[in-house]
């Protein structure tokens, strides 16, 4: 939406300018031209970048009158939108302009061209520094105020080669051109004029027949039939300077420019005169309003030629393309995500809630041995692995045993077998220590009958209590 408005400002001074000025102007063949620039840069949401004015210079040459190169520089002072810091960014590059009438104090334009984009970071921040080749494309306005000065306003997109960034510049300034321009032709010699002869009066004449003699007659050789005024010219009544025999849309409200068969003007074509047009400079082909303002069918802001996300609900935030807002990057828009600030390479439900994954551990251990039989080698590293991809997790490694022995032994017992799988994740599977605890139980949670022998088999056991992890984004 800000970047509309800021067009339409643009079109809005335009409008003025041509409406007051009568200085006859047009483009140089062979000039030199400077324009400096001021305006607004919008990054790609993608280049987690504050969008932020922006300056610069442009120095150009015209080829003829229609086309012209030229090349440009400019510089952005933006910050990160998650907080790391902030960066210059600096574009440059060469354009072609084709020039459309460049005879018109009002010149509109299209420009293309190549270049590059810096990014040159602050202390600290991450991967800050770094080159893009881009394509610019776009178009403008040139409004000339005498025969070499013109205000100027630009609008581009900037496409990046190199992470298809798509970032937009809107800028305004001053142009001024130097030298070049067409002679002016050799001035003609009059020829001498014959005296004029002397007529004999006569009776009066009314030559075009319109009732009026030709010596009152203001107007004359009028068509036959057409209604004329005491001057003999023919009648204007809605006084819009078109005759009513010419004029097809008669009743023209006073003191509204029309054109040559008597309608008022519609510059942008969007079938609303420019004297009821509250939006003037809608590109062609957009649907309006009755007040010539473009379409926003579900009312959020954003005009439909311009909406990616039509039929949004009511009272949703969007973006500048009206989609709404996402602002943890979930893929959740904000008004339905019942999680906000997930974390960014969390996977998410419907809900934008992140989901979780979890593992268990089971190792189990012969009769009064706390060593690790090697079929559950794998069953450690697997809990191991999914640890390294969690580094956030923790376990609690709980040992058992089943009910032969003494208590104060199978005690002791549970330990050591706790204590033995600890040490294996650490010591094979480099697991730091920290994120780990081990703790016996002895026999005092069997999980199966001690009165058989694949009772006790179960509860000489150890099991791990390890925190779920979110699940990660693909």
């Amino acid at each position: 939406m800000k970047k509309q408005a800021a067009t339409l400002a643009v079109a809005a001074v335009c409008m003025a300018f041509s409406t007051t000025a009568h200085s006859e102007s047009n483009i140089k063949e062979g000039a030199v031209s400077v324009s400096p620039f001021g305006g607004y840069t919008f990054f790609d949401g993608d280049a987690d970048l504050k969008s932020k004015p922006t300056g610069g210079l442009r120095l150009g040459y015209n080829i003829t009158e229609h086309v012209a190169v030229e090349g440009s520089g400019a510089y952005t002072d933006t910050k990160y939108d998650n907080g790391n810091g902030s960066t210059n960014v600096y574009r440059y590059g060469a354009e072609l302009l084709y020039h459309f009438i460049p005879e018109s104090r009002l010149v509109p334009f299209v420009a293309a061209g190549l270049g590059g984009i810096t990014y040159e970071g602050r202390e600290g921040v991450r991967d800050a520094d770094r080159t893009d080749e881009i394509l610019t494309a776009g178009a403008g306005l040139k409004l000339f105020l005498t025969d070499r000065v013109a205000l100027r306003a630009d609008g581009r997109n900037i496409f990046s080669f190199d992470d298809t960034l798509n970032h937009q510049e809107v800028t305004g300034g001053l142009d001024f051109q130097f030298g070049g321009g067409k002679a002016a032709p050799a001035p003609v010699k009059a020829e001498p004029q014959p005296e004029p002869k002397k007529v004999v009066a006569a009776a009066p004449l009314d030559s075009d027949g319109d009732g009026v003699i030709d010596a009152k007659d203001d107007c004359p050789d009028t068509p036959k039939g057409v209604t004329v005024d005491q001057n003999g010219c023919p009648v204007d009544t809605d006084g819009d300077g078109v005759a009513d025999y010419l004029d097809k849309c008669p009743g023209t409200p006073a003191g509204v420019k029309v054109d040559s068969v008597g309608c008022p003007l519609d510059t942008d074509g969007d079938g609303v005169a420019d004297y009821l047009d509250k939006c003037p400079g809608t590109p062609a082909g957009v649907k309006v309003d009755s007040v010539g303002c473009p379409l926003d069918t579900d009312g959020d802001g954003v005009a439909d030629y311009l909406d990616k996300c039509p039929g949004t609900p009511a009272g949703v935030k969007v973006n500048s393309v009206g989609c709404p807002l996402d602002t943890d990057g979930d893929g959740v828009y904000d008004y339905l995500d019942k999680c906000p600030d997930t974390p960014q390479d969390a996977a998410v439900d419907k809900n934008g809630c992140p989901e979780k994954v979890c593992i268990t551990l089971n190792v189990e251990f012969d009769f009064d041995k706390a060593d690790i039989k090697p079929e559950f080698h794998s069953e450690i590293k697997r809990v191991a692995d999914f640890l390294k991809d969690y580094p956030d997790a923790t376990a609690v490694i709980e040992g058992h045993t089943d009910s032969k022995g003494k208590i104060k032994y199978n005690q002791k017992l549970s330990e050591r077998r706790a204590n033995a799988v600890m040490k294996n994740l650490v010591d094979e599977f480099g697991i730091a220590a920290k994120r780990l605890s081990a703790k016996g139980y002895g026999e005092t949670k069997p999980i199966a009958d001690n009165a058989t022998d694949e009772g006790r088999q179960k509860n000489r056991r150890v099991v791990a209590n390890i925190d779920c992890g979110l699940k990660k984004r693909k």
